[in-house]
């Protein structure tokens, strides 16, 4: 089994869970920027995070055989911070690199009018970089939130099969797939969706353009969600291909459009800028 978890914040998680995913079958992730859970309170902290992003990370997920992508904006949360602002003007330079396969995450947290600001202004910074946007949706009034980001994306330049509709559940889920744009799911204990959840999900709505992320991060959550799912569908009497689709065919289309996904994991380097993953010298 074949598994690509498309959300996934490997900074918040310790190198034993790439071992452990690489055992459950993940050879591929998206890492997308997000909410450290303390406030920045510059734009340079933005930059070293995302030079993690394009290097450390990869460098630590290579050492375990998973190719690693990430996705880059200013969040919605920090988005409301006039500190933190300043990255949008310096988003285009980081979105060049090979390893960016879309803007993200971006979308709304309070719905306020900063956030409208920062939302539309990187569905412009996707359309005009070829670049897919994984868009975040919102805790609270998950459904308001919704329709607005719908509303957003729709007089934005960036088409709805560029744009993947992220932490979506039973009550958004309809609107989203009507939209045009990718539904994802994140399975996450007690704030999100389960297994058994998600699988209902499909067996209502099928498995075209869904995709499903653990999202773990510095939260209670569980980075082998992804693998969890794939059991759950196999024994509610999905196929070994349906699975495949949603864990790993789907990812693959949604993010290929950047035209940046590798999928070989080459043979890892031993160091990575003079320092490895070994605590205390080799």
């Amino acid at each position: 089994m074949r598994i690509f978890d498309p959300h996934i914040h490997m900074t918040s998680r310790t190198t034993d869970d790439y071992q452990a995913m690489y055992d459950a079958g993940v050879r591929a992730l998206v890492e997308p920027s997000f909410w450290l859970g303390q406030p920045r309170t510059s734009p340079a902290s933005f930059y070293d995070y995302f030079d993690a992003l394009l290097g450390w990370e990869p460098f630590r997920a290579s050492q375990y055989g998973i190719a690693h992508h990430c996705t880059l904006a200013l969040n919605p949360k920090e988005a409301n911070d006039p500190r933190c602002t300043p990255v949008l003007d310096a988003l285009p330079r980081y979105l060049v690199k090979d390893s960016v396969v879309a803007v993200g995450e971006i979308g709304y947290d309070s719905m306020t009018p900063a956030e409208d600001h920062a939302l539309a202004a990187q569905l412009q910074l996707a359309a005009d970089h070829g670049l897919p946007a994984l868009v975040h949706t919102p805790h609270r009034d998950k459904l308001a939130g919704l329709h607005r980001t719908i509303d957003v994306i729709r007089e934005s330049n960036l088409p709805p099969e560029f744009v993947l509709l992220d932490h979506l559940n039973e009550t958004t889920v309809k609107a989203a797939t009507d939209s045009g744009c990718w539904a994802g799911f994140s399975i996450y204990p007690d704030t999100k969706m389960d297994e058994d959840r998600m699988v209902t999900i499909l067996k209502n709505h099928g498995t075209e353009k869904m995709l499903v992320n653990s999202a773990a991060d510095w939260g209670k959550s569980d980075p082998l969600k992804t693998r969890k799912v794939a059991d759950a569908m196999l024994k509610a009497g999905f196929t070994e291909d349906d699975v495949d689709q949603v864990l790993w065919r789907n990812p693959v289309a949604f993010y290929g459009q950047s035209g940046r996904l590798q999928l070989d994991t080459p043979a890892p380097d031993a160091l990575h800028e003079g320092n490895s993953i070994l605590r205390g010298g080799e």
